[in-house]
């Protein structure tokens, strides 16, 4: 699956929130993608224009315009029958600092975190 989106909506830590790190984007289409995770939680929470879904075992990679992000094949329809998500963004509309942290806190013993930046 492909989205494409200007702008990447992360929160490393938001106090607000019970210290939840959360990402978030809108795509061209009009769809939603969130990945959310509590700093207590062994789980991370995928949200695709519906239910969210609580997973394990995630795999994001972070290029410079490229978050992809990989499930396994039994998790499937958490992305609407697919196991990997690519979100082309434009990198100049997002801190790739904060990025790389959030993604950090999300995947932090739950999942992999590769950074190709």
């Amino acid at each position: 699956m492909k989205m494409k989106t200007a702008l990447l909506i992360v929160n490393p830590c938001d106090d607000e929130e019970d210290n939840m790190a959360m990402l978030c984007c809108h795509s061209e289409k009009g769809e939603m993608f969130l990945m959310s995770r509590y700093p207590d939680e062994d789980e991370l929470e995928i949200t695709l224009d519906g239910e969210p879904s609580t997973l394990d075992g995630v795999k994001v990679t972070l290029s410079a315009t490229l978050l992809k992000i990989e499930i396994a094949a039994t998790d499937a329809d958490v992305l609407n029958g697919d196991d990997v998500l690519e979100i082309t963004f434009n990198p100049d509309m997002v801190e790739m600092a904060e990025v790389e942290e959030t993604l950090q806190n999300i995947l932090k013993g739950t999942g992999t975190y590769i950074s190709q930046l």
